[in-house]
C-alpha cells in the first residue's frame, strides 16, 4: 500500500514547525520548508541543524541518519513551493487572520488535491477552511511539543472535511511513530480543552489566596501523580498562551470556568509570562530558564511566625477500613504507638491482621526489614469503642465518609479524650467545621486529608477551619514531617485543593464524552500522551468508583453554586445503573470482560 504524503509542506518554522519538519523527514519523505524571508530561512535551517546534531550527540540519530534526514529538506522563503507537496501543514503563530489569509493563498497556489492542515492549538479549524474553496481537505494536525518525544498527534475534522483526508493524515502521524486521536472542532480539541480549564481552576485558587502556589503545585504533583503542579506548567507553556486559549474556549463555550482569570490579565499586562520572560507565577534565574528562584513569599512568613504545636507522643485512629489500617501503618512505621480503635474487639483484630500483611508485603519487596516490621506491629493495640482513647495526644478519624457518622463519633471523642488533644478527621469532601462544632472544643480539631494507599501517598491535606488553634495547624504540619509526609495547607471548603482541581476535569472529559466529541479512549489516550498524565480521565473515575466520584462532584456543586460544576448527566446515569466502575465490573469500561 503506498504511503500517504510523500512529499510535505510546512509553513512556518519556528520550534514546533522545525520540529514536525525533522519528524516528517525522519519517515523518509520530502519536505519543503517555507519561512517568511530570507533571514528567517536561514535561521530555520540553522535551527534544524542543531536540533539533528544534539539528536546524534544524544545518540538518538546516527551521523549517517542525521546526513540522510538532512538531504530530504529544503528551507526557503517562497510560498509557491508549497504547490509541488500533496500535504501542507501550517505552523505559523497563532492568530486568526493570518492563518485565513495563508490558507486563501495556499489554496490558490496548490493543486485542488493537496491537503492543508493548520497546527492550531485553539482557533477554529472551521474558520480558517472557510478562507478556502476547499473545506473538505482542510483539518487541523496538532502536533504537541517537542515533536521529536511527545506521540500524540490530535486530527481535527470540520463538518466539512473529507473522512478520507482525515484518515490519511491518521495514516501519516502512525507513520511517524504517533498516536493519532480523533476529534471534533472545537477550541482546545481534546487534550489543552481538558487541561486549560483545570489550569484556569488552579490560577483562580491561587489568586483567591486560598493556597499558595507551592502548595497548590505539590498537591497536584503527589495527590495525582502528574509531572508538574499547574502553576508551574502555566509558566511552561506562557501565561499569554494560556489566556488565549481559555479566551477561544470561552467564546466557544460560553462556560464561565473558561473565562480566563482575571491574574492571568494581570500578569500578560504586567509582561510576566513565565519561563520565557524569567517571571510568571514563579521568578526565574533568568528569561528562558526553567530554574524558579526561592522566594520568601507572605505566606511562608506568616508559617514561620506561628506558635510551636503540641507534643505528640501517642495516637489513636478510629476506623478499621483500608483507609485507617493505612494511617495507622503510617504512625506506627514512624514509631507511634497507636491504638486501633473499632466498633468491636473482632473488627480491630481484623484491621491490625491486615495490618500485618501490608508490613509483610513490604518485608518481601525490599521496602522494610524483618526487624522494623515487628517493631512496628508491636505498637499497634487493637482496641474496641473510644474509651481507651483517653489519653492519647492525637486522634484520627478514617470512618465511612458520612456526615452523622463522623458528627456522632466526634461527639463521642469529645466526651472522652483528655483536654488538649488534637481531634483530627480524613474527610475528602465533607466540611472540616461540621466535624468541629460536634465537640465542646472546635478550636481543636481539624483536617488531616491523607491520600489511598497512605503508606504510599506522600501528600497530606492540613485542612483549618476558621476555629482552628494556630498551635493545632502547628502540630499537624510537625507530625506530617516526623511521619514522612508532604503537607499542603488550604481552607475548610469543598475538595481542598485535590479534589476541588481534580473533579471539574474529570466531569468535563465526561461532558466530551456524552456530547460525542471523542470516544472515551481517544481522550485517555490525549491526555496520558499529551499531558504526561498517569491515567486518562476515564481509566481514572473507574478506579475511584463512579459513585464516589459523583458525590465528589455534586459536594463541589452545592457549595459553589456554579453550573459548569454541576455532574454530567452521563455520570448520573451509570451510578443509576449500578455501573460504578472496576468495583463493580463495569464503568465507563466492561472491566468483567478483560
Amino acid at each position: 500500500m503506498e504511503r500517504p504524503f510523500p512529499t510535505v509542506a510546512v509553513v512556518g518554522l519556528g520550534t514546533m514547525g522545525a520540529g514536525v519538519a525533522v519528524a516528517v523527514a525522519r519517515s523518509g519523505r520530502r519536505v519543503i520548508g517555507v519561512e517568511a524571508g530570507p533571514a528567517q530561512a536561514a535561521r530555520a535551517l540553522a535551527r534544524i541543524e542543531a536540533s539533528t546534531a544534539r539528536a546524534v550527540a544524544r545518540d538518538r540519530l546516527t551521523a549517517e541518519e542525521r546526513t540522510a534526514l538532512l538531504s530530504l529538506i529544503e528551507v526557503g522563503d517562497e510560498l509557491t513551493a508549497a504547490a509541488q507537496a500533496d500535504l501542507v501543514i501550517e505552523e505559523v503563530p497563532e492568530d486568526l487572520e493570518l492563518k485565513r489569509a495563508l490558507f486563501a493563498e495556499l489554496d490558490r497556489i496548490c493543486p485542488p488535491g493537496t491537503v492543508l492542515a493548520t497546527g492550531t492549538t485553539a482557533l477554529s479549524v472551521t474558520r480558517i477552511a472557510a478562507a478556502t474553496a476547499r473545506p473538505e481537505r482542510v483539518l487541523g494536525v496538532h502536533f504537541f511539543n517537542p515533536v521529536h518525544s511527545m506521540k500524540l498527534v490530535e486530527v481535527v475534522r470540520t463538518v466539512l472535511t473529507s473522512p478520507q483526508a482525515a484518515e490519511q493524515v491518521a495514516e501519516l502521524a502512525r507513520d511517524l511513530g504517533k498516536e493519532p486521536v480523533a476529534a471534533g472542532d472545537r477550541a482546545g480539541f481534546i487534550a489543552n480543552g481538558l487541561l486549560f480549564a483545570y489550569l484556569n481552576q488552579a490560577a483562580a485558587m491561587f489568586e483567591s489566596r486560598y493556597a499558595t502556589r507551592e502548595d497548590i503545585d505539590a498537591a497536584m504533583r503527589l495527590g495525582c501523580g502528574l509531572p508538574m503542579g499547574p502553576l508551574a506548567l502555566l509558566d511552561l507553556i506562557g501565561v499569554d498562551t494560556a489566556r488565549t486559549v481559555l479566551e477561544a474556549m470561552y467564546e466557544q463555550s460560553k462556560d464561565r470556568l473558561h473565562a480566563p482569570a482575571p491574574i492571568l490579565g494581570q500578569l500578560v499586562a504586567a509582561g510576566l509570562l513565565g519561563r520565557k520572560s524569567g517571571r510568571g507565577f514563579y521568578t526565574y534565574e533568568a528569561p528562558g530558564s526553567s530554574r524558579p528562584v526561592a522566594e520568601r513569599t507572605a505566606e511562608a512568613a506568616e508559617a514561620a511566625a506561628r506558635p510551636a504545636g503540641r507534643e505528640v507522643r501517642s495516637v489513636g485512629v478510629c476506623g478499621s477500613g483500608t483507609m485507617a489500617t493505612g494511617i495507622v501503618e503510617v504512625f506506627a512505621k514512624a514509631g507511634f504507638p497507636v491504638l486501633l480503635a473499632a466498633r468491636s474487639q473482632e473488627k480491630a483484630e481484623r484491621a491490625k491482621a491486615q495490618l500485618a500483611k501490608s508490613l509483610e508485603r513490604s518485608v518481601s519487596r525490599g521496602r522494610l526489614s524483618e526487624e522494623a516490621r515487628d517493631a512496628a506491629l508491636a505498637l499497634v493495640t487493637p482496641v474496641s469503642g473510644y474509651q481507651d482513647l483517653a489519653d492519647v495526644d492525637l486522634v484520627v478519624e478514617a470512618v465511612a465518609e458520612d456526615l452523622a457518622v463522623k458528627r456522632e463519633l466526634f461527639g463521642a471523642l469529645d466526651k472522652v479524650v483528655k483536654p488538649g488533644a488534637v481531634l483530627a478527621t480524613t474527610t475528602s469532601s465533607l466540611p472540616v467545621i461540621s466535624c468541629a462544632t460536634a465537640t465542646s472544643r472546635p478550636q481543636d480539631v481539624i483536617g488531616m486529608h491523607f491520600f489511598n494507599p497512605a503508606p504510599a501517598m506522600r501528600l497530606v491535606e492540613v485542612v483549618s477551619t476558621v476555629l482552628t488553634a494556630e498551635d493545632v495547624t502547628a502540630t499537624v504540619l510537625e507530625l506530617c514531617g516526623k511521619v514522612k509526609k508532604h503537607p499542603v495547607e488550604c481552607g475548610d471548603r469543598a475538595g481542598f485543593i485535590v479534589n476541588a482541581l481534580l473533579f471539574p476535569y474529570l466531569n468535563d472529559a465526561v461532558r466530551m464524552l456524552e456530547e460525542h466529541y471523542a470516544t472515551v479512549d481517544d481522550i485517555d489516550t490525549a491526555m496520558k500522551l499529551g499531558c504526561g498524565y498517569p491515567m486518562g480521565p476515564f481509566e481514572l473515575l473507574d478506579v475511584v468508583g463512579l459513585d464516589v466520584s459523583l458525590t465528589i462532584e455534586k459536594v463541589l456543586h452545592q457549595e459553589f453554586r456554579e453550573p459548569g460544576l454541576a455532574a454530567a448527566p452521563l455520570l448520573e446515569h451509570l451510578v443509576a445503573a449500578g455501573c460504578l466502575g472496576r468495583k463493580t465490573g463495569r464503568g465507563f469500561r466492561d472491566h468483567a470482560r478483560r
